[in-house]
C-alpha cells in the first residue's frame, strides 16, 4: 500500500535547522539595528561637523591650511630626498622656499595696498565727482526712501533701544589686538608643515606596511600616491597659470598708467585661486581703484575690462589647454564646496575649498564609497554576505 508524501512545507524541521534559522534572524535584526545607528551617527557627525569647524576655526584652519601645503609640497620633498638630502634638511628647504615665496607676496601685494588705504579717504570726493552722473539718477529715490524712513521711526509706538557697540577706533587698534593671534597661528601653521614633511616618508611606509594584507597595502600606497599626485599637480598648475595671469593684468595695468601695477596683478593671481567668486571680487576691486586714480568715468573702468578680457583669455584658452581633463571637476561640486567652506571660514576657507574637494574626491575614489543606506535597506552587500554564510549548505 502506497503511503502518500508529506509536503517539504508539513515535514517536520530538526532541530538544527531551526537553530540556524533563528541565528540567522538574530543576525540579521542585529546588522540592521547596527546600520542604523551608524546612519544616524553619520548624519548627526555630518550635522555638528560644520559648526565645530566654525567655533573651532583658531585651531582648526591653520592645521588644514598647513596640512594643504605640504601636501602640495611632498613632490619637491621627495625630489631632495632622492638627492640623498635627509628628511630633516629637505623639509626645512621646502618650509624656507615657501616662506621666501609668502615673504614675497606680502612685499608686493600687502605693503602698496596699505597707502591705497590711506589714500582712501582723500579721494572720496573724486568718487563722487566721478559718479556724479550716476549719482544724480537715485537722487530722488533716496529722497524718498529717507522720507518713509524718517516718517515710520516718529510714527512707531515707543522709543526705540540705542544698542551701543564697541569698534576699534583706528587702524592700528585692530592690527594691535589681531596680529598676535594671527602670527602664533602662522608660526604654529609652519611647524605643522616642517614635521608634517620631516616624518612624511616614515608615515607613508608605516601606513602601507601595518596593512594585515597585501591588497590592504596596495589599496593605502594607491590612496596615498593619488591624494598627493592630484593636490600637488593642481596646486602647482594653478599657482604657475595665475602667476602669469598676474604678471600679464601688471604689464596692461602699467601700459594704461594704473599705479602699483604689481600689486593689482598680485591681487589678481590669489583672488583666482578661489573660482567664479574670486575674478568677481578682482574686477570689483580694479573698478574701485581706476575710480579713485582716473577722474573720467570711462578711462576708470579701463582697468577693470582690461582684467575681464585678460580673465577670460586664461579661463577658456589657457587653463583648459594646462590643466586638460585630468584636473576637470563638476563645476556643482566646486560651488558646493565653495560655499561651504567660505561660510565655516571665510575667505581662507574659500581658498582652501578646491584643493580640499580634491583631496575628499581622491580618497573616496580610491578608497571606495560605504554602502550604509544600502546596506540599511536591504540592497547593501553585507547582508548579502550574511545570507550566504549563515544558509546550511544544500547537498
Amino acid at each position: 500500500m502506497d503511503q502518500q508524501r508529506p509536503d517539504e512545507d508539513d515535514a517536520p524541521r530538526g532541530p538544527g535547522i531551526g537553530l540556524v534559522l533563528e541565528d540567522e534572524t538574530s543576525a540579521f535584526r542585529r546588522d540592521r539595528l547596527l546600520a542604523s545607528l551608524t546612519l544616524i551617527s553619520g548624519l548627526g557627525l555630518a550635522v555638528a561637523l560644520p559648526f565645530a569647524l566654525q567655533a573651532g576655526a583658531e585651531f582648526f584652519l591653520p592645521v588644514t591650511a598647513a596640512l594643504v601645503i605640504a601636501i602640495a609640497l611632498v613632490p619637491l620633498l621627495e625630489w631632495l630626498e632622492r638627492r640623498r638630502i635627509p628628511s630633516t634638511l629637505a623639509a626645512f628647504l621646502c618650509v624656507v622656499l615657501f616662506i621666501g615665496i609668502a615673504n614675497i607676496a606680502v612685499a608686493a601685494i600687502v605693503f602698496p595696498a596699505m597707502q591705497w588705504f590711506e589714500l582712501l579717504p582723500e579721494r572720496v570726493d573724486r568718487l563722487r565727482a566721478t559718479f556724479a552722473p550716476v549719482l544724480d539718477v537715485y537722487t530722488n529715490l533716496e529722497r524718498f526712501i529717507d522720507n518713509v524712513v524718517h516718517r515710520f521711526a516718529h510714527s512707531s509706538p515707543g522709543a526705540p533701544q540705542a544698542v551701543r557697540v564697541e569698534t576699534p577706533n583706528s587702524l592700528l587698534q585692530i592690527v594691535a589686538t589681531s596680529a598676535p593671534v594671527a602670527a602664533i597661528q602662522m608660526f604654529f601653521a609652519l611647524l605643522v608643515i616642517f614635521f608634517f614633511l620631516a616624518g612624511w616618508t616614515r608615515m607613508r611606509k608605516r601606513a602601507i606596511t601595518t596593512r594585515a594584507s597585501f591588497d590592504g597595502a596596495m589599496t593605502t600606497a594607491r590612496v596615498i600616491q593619488r591624494m598627493v599626485d592630484a593636490t600637488s599637480a593642481y596646486l602647482g598648475t594653478i599657482t604657475m597659470v595665475n602667476i602669469g595671469m598676474g604678471l600679464v593684468v601688471a604689464l596692461v595695468l602699467w601700459l594704461i598708467g594704473m599705479p602699483t601695477p604689481l600689486m593689482w596683478g598680485g591681487i589678481a593671481a590669489v583672488l583666482n585661486y578661489i573660482p567664479y567668486l574670486g575674478p568677481i571680487a578682482s574686477a570689483l576691486l580694479l573698478a574701485l581703484g581706476g575710480l579713485m586714480t582716473f577722474r573720467d568715468l570711462g578711462y576708470a573702468l579701463l582697468p577693470a575690462i582690461c582684467f575681464i578680457g585678460v580673465h577670460l583669455v586664461e579661463s577658456n584658452l589657457v587653463t583648459p589647454a594646462v590643466v586638460g581633463r585630468r584636473l576637470t571637476i563638476n563645476p556643482l561640486l566646486i560651488l558646493l564646496s565653495l560655499s561651504f567652506w567660505a561660510w565655516v571660514w571665510g575667505t581662507t576657507g574659500a581658498l582652501l575649498a578646491v584643493p580640499l574637494l580634491i583631496i575628499g574626491r581622491t580618497v573616496l575614489d580610491a578608497a571606495g564609497k560605504p554602502d550604509i543606506a544600502g546596506f540599511l535597506f536591504e540592497e547593501g552587500t553585507l547582508i548579502h554576505e550574511h545570507h550566504d554564510e549563515a544558509r546550511p549548505p544544500t547537498k
